[in-house]
């Protein structure tokens, strides 16, 4: 008999009476749609659809999302003359730029930026409320808060990109372009303006948290399926049995990482290399052209880096070339 693999041959509960949930408290809209099932949707995880609870501020978060992407939408679709074919054709290279340099933090012409600064009202309006609602709906379910404030480090470096350091450089123009391709010149231009971003070790930091993050995911989520023949994804059941999957895992994480993970402590572990990515990321682009305006040159000047043979012409730091008014 061939060893259980929960990969290869998951188990799908079915029911003819699917559950709504827990009861909700007062003052909650009803939920909507009722549960069903989809088969090929339980191949990858639950295969319950529903029910979906939106709220008024799901709502209102939807709409704005909405109004978000419709402006990008038909702002890019005018860009090609309206023409359906070459908006599929150009999609990739379409953007809202934001308003010129010119404007500074004033409210621009609808047609040079004022559309960019309308669909970025509408943006943050969107997944503001969209983290009230996740939330609202953690406390009424009684839950811990912790997948709201994982939202809001992702909301933390958006905010940073869109808003909180154009207002500290005093231009809109700062802002990331809404587009595909356009938002990756503005990286890559980004890097080369600030001596590169390489050398920012907030950005560095970013980077640890980001290839950190995903490797200890991978590695949770191949220990649970390396026990999932002892039934190592049934979780409730594994804290009350001993010699079960969970002491297994235990076991191959102190032989072979030297410390002990416990079915808790690597969620803590993975949350927090989650989280710190985004965080210190936007932090190294919020010091970027506010305190530092050559990453380059502060590498040399702190150490971190050393100078280039003077081959070339030596750098300049972009701040000396700024004449006085």
């Amino acid at each position: 008999m061939a060893d259980y693999q929960n990969l290869f041959t998951t188990v799908q509960p079915t029911s003819h009476h699917l559950h709504d949930g827990v009861p909700l408290g007062p003052y909650n809209s009803s939920r909507d749609f009722k549960p069903w099932l989809f088969h090929l949707l339980g191949r990858f995880g639950n295969a319950q659809i529903g029910p979906i609870y939106l709220g008024r501020l799901g709502l209102a978060s939807l709409f704005c999302g909405l109004l978000w992407f419709t402006i990008i939408g038909f702002n890019m679709l005018a860009s090609v003359n309206w023409n359906p074919i070459q908006f599929v054709k150009q999609l990739f290279w379409l953007s809202l730029d934001p308003p010129s340099p010119e404007y500074g933090l004033s409210i621009p012409p609808i047609n040079d930026g004022g559309w960019f600064l309308i669909a970025g009202f509408f943006f943050l309006a969107s997944v503001l409320l969209w983290w009230a609602r996740m939330y609202t709906r953690a406390r009424e379910l009684g839950m811990g808060t912790h997948i709201a404030w994982a939202f809001a480090a992702a909301i933390w470096l958006a905010l940073v990109l869109g808003l909180l350091r154009p207002v500290l450089m005093g231009s809109w123009s700062e802002a990331v372009p809404y587009g595909i391709f356009s938002h990756l010149d503005w990286t890559a231009a980004f890097s080369l303006r600030y001596g590169n971003l390489f050398y920012n070790p907030f950005h560095a930091l970013s980077i640890v948290f980001l290839y950190g993050s995903a490797l200890l995911f991978a590695m949770h989520g191949a220990t649970i399926l390396a026990v999932g023949r002892y039934g190592g994804e049934r979780e409730i059941e594994q804290i009350v049995d001993r010699g079960t999957a969970s002491e297994r895992a235990a076991l191959f994480w102190r032989w072979t990482m030297g410390f002990n993970a416990t079915m808790e402590s690597i969620h803590r572990w993975a949350w927090w290399f989650a989280v710190l990515c985004p965080l210190t990321g936007g932090i190294g682009i919020l010091l970027t052209g506010t305190v530092v305006d050559n990453w380059y040159l502060w590498a040399v000047k702190h150490g971190v880096a050393p100078p280039y043979p003077a081959v070339y012409p030596s750098p300049v730091d972009p701040a000396t070339l700024i004449q006085p008014r």
